[in-house]
């Protein structure tokens, strides 16, 4: 059996790996146990051998194994400020939707999925700090920072490991609502383009279209007209990063409120109307739980925030 995990003050432990537990890196089976400390310090102790496995040192990459007796050594963990954990309490009121091997949150606009990047904390970590005998809870797929929507958690590593193959497969199927840019020219379209990664100068993250990238599809559909600007409802067939994003600026309806790859005069008009953010929202998801043997939907609605907007534009 596991222990529970890690208390804030430093000690050595010897943690048993359960079956649930089986099968994730050591770095993040950490994680879980080192709550708060960054991974760049757990990937220290590792190098320096000060984490063992059945009495013998591994590597990052090392997949852990039911039965495996895991050394963690004493790290003291940091308590996240105050002004971290604030935002992070009101998570729980976000579940939409929750059984014994997952839970579905609406992520609010502007809290990352885990932390990184100079944020110490995300979602992940703060339901693992707010559920701390949990024995298990990771991300089952991601969205960015400043999109808001239905959001999957994965509570056994079974459920995990079913939910990206069905990712993997297009069989989870993923709606969003948003804003863009510009008078919509016809009916549904459907955006077959590559996406590859590129790191600017400071280590700023683009995605651009280019030949030589991932393959990438997004069908858009709109919504509702208004002009200058078009509510569109886009079904993700694969999940790339910033993807439609991306796809809306390459189509010549960039999203409003995108600072990265927006049209920043639209963005100014979009502000006069009360828009502070990106208007970006998963609003339905359905995947299966194969163990449940069922089908589970999930949708929510766009927040008041955003509606007030789209309100605005519909005013003559």
């Amino acid at each position: 059996m596991s222990q529970g995990p890690a208390k804030n003050f430093p000690r050595v432990r010897q943690v048993e790996v359960s079956a649930e537990e089986a099968g994730q890196r050591i770095d993040n089976y950490l994680a879980r146990y080192l709550k708060g400390v960054p991974k760049s310090h757990i990937y220290r102790i590792l190098r320096r051998g000060e984490v063992r496995v059945n009495s013998g040192r591994i590597r990052a990459q090392y997949k852990v194994c039911a039965g495996d007796r895991v050394r963690i050594p004493p790290v003291r963990v940091a308590t996240p400020a105050a002004g971290n954990t604030m935002p992070m309490r009101s998570l729980e009121d976000c579940i939409l939707f929750e059984n014994s091997r997952c839970l579905v949150i609406n992520k609010p606009s502007g809290i990352a999925v885990h932390g990184g990047s100079g944020l110490s904390y995300g979602v992940i970590e703060a339901f693992r700090a707010g559920r701390p005998q949990a024995p298990y809870l990771e991300l089952a797929h991601r969205l960015d920072r400043e999109t808001s929507g239905c959001l999957v958690l994965a509570k056994r590593r079974s459920f995990l490991r079913a939910f990206q193959e069905q990712l993997r497969q297009g069989e989870v199927v993923k709606h969003y609502l948003a804003l863009v840019s510009g008078a919509w020219k016809g009916g549904t379209q459907t955006v077959k383009a590559p996406l590859r990664k590129n790191l600017l100068r400071g280590g700023e993250r683009m995605v651009t279209v280019d030949e030589t990238g991932k393959q990438a599809t997004s069908v858009f559909k709109p919504v509702t007209r208004f002009g200058a600007a078009t509510l569109v409802e886009v079904e993700l067939k694969t999940g790339r990063t910033h993807q439609i994003r991306v796809h809306g600026a390459h189509i010549g309806h960039p999203l409003a409120g995108d600072e990265k790859y927006g049209d920043p005069v639209f963005n100014r008009q979009m502000k006069h109307l009360g828009l502070r953010r990106l208007l970006l929202h998963a609003h339905y998801l359905e995947f299966a739980d194969t163990a449940e043997g069922e089908r589970i939907t999930v949708s929510v609605p766009l927040g008041d925030e955003l509606k007030a907007v789209i309100d605005r534009l519909e005013s003559p």
